[in-house]
């Protein structure tokens, strides 16, 4: 998925299209057996099948059926591996909902859950990584989506969902009270990096700018969003030296 959101963010996924193709986590591969590798295989199959798919004719013209057919598996595997059609397309949304939050809880000795967000966005960016949706074709993936409701509508929940599961984390971090509202108006000025970065990266690439100039662009809009923020927010959250 794309970021996607989104970014996230999509063989025909051809490797290019959306950002990381059928990988595992990172180290799982090593302590995975042998039937949870033919599970995760089998699950990858029928989204990338049910991509290209959806790529070749839109979101809304494909059927769950056609996808069984095309994968050759049954209807009933292809639910039991995605409870929803959008599930199948936006395949990678639970990485993406702890994609801040997993940036925050690795932030390093003396790092503020700001900094920390703001240094993984950059060296995403500045790699031009497909994690980010820097890739050849991805603008294909963003106008499935932009023609599809069902897709804008699930983009928009794992929006909510990552800014609630970033919020959790910092109320977890700093040990906020209950009723402390400052953990979450930390997350929206946080979540307000990430979305703004994403946003420019989206249009970039739908505009027909090769992923190396939506790069420059997206580092560009970085620093000028580091300038904007304060000096309570880029000191929140401080992870303690060892």
């Amino acid at each position: 998925m794309a970021d996607a959101r989104t970014t996230g963010t999509a063989g025909a996924r051809g490797g290019s299209t959306r950002p990381d193709p059928g990988a595992a986590p990172a180290g799982a591969v090593g302590r995975e057996g042998l039937r949870e590798r033919k599970k995760r295989r089998t699950r990858q199959h029928i989204s990338d099948t049910a991509t290209g798919l959806f790529l070749e004719r839109g979101f809304d013209a494909v059927t769950i059926a056609e996808i069984a057919e095309a994968a050759e598996v049954s209807v009933n595997t292809v639910y039991n591996y995605f409870p929803t059609k959008e599930d199948l397309f936006l395949d990678r949304a639970p990485e993406l909902v702890d994609r801040l939050a997993g940036w925050v809880r690795g932030r390093l000795p003396g790092e503020s859950a700001a900094r920390a967000v703001l240094r993984q966005l950059r060296s995403e960016v500045e790699a031009v990584s497909p994690r980010v949706g820097l890739a050849e074709g991805y603008d294909r993936f963003l106008v499935v989506v932009e023609d599809a409701a069902g897709l804008r509508a699930r983009l928009q929940e794992v929006d909510q969902e990552t800014l609630t599961s970033l919020e959790r984390t910092l109320r977890a971090e700093t040990g906020a009270a209950r009723g402390d509202r400052l953990p979450g108006l930390m997350a929206g000025q946080i979540d307000w990096l990430h979305r703004t970065v994403m946003a420019v990266i989206r249009s970039g690439l739908v505009e027909g700018a090769t992923p190396e100039a939506v790069s420059r662009e997206a580092l560009d809009a970085l620093d000028e969003m580091e300038e904007l923020l304060g000096e309570r927010v880029l000191n929140y959250a401080v992870r303690a030296p060892e």
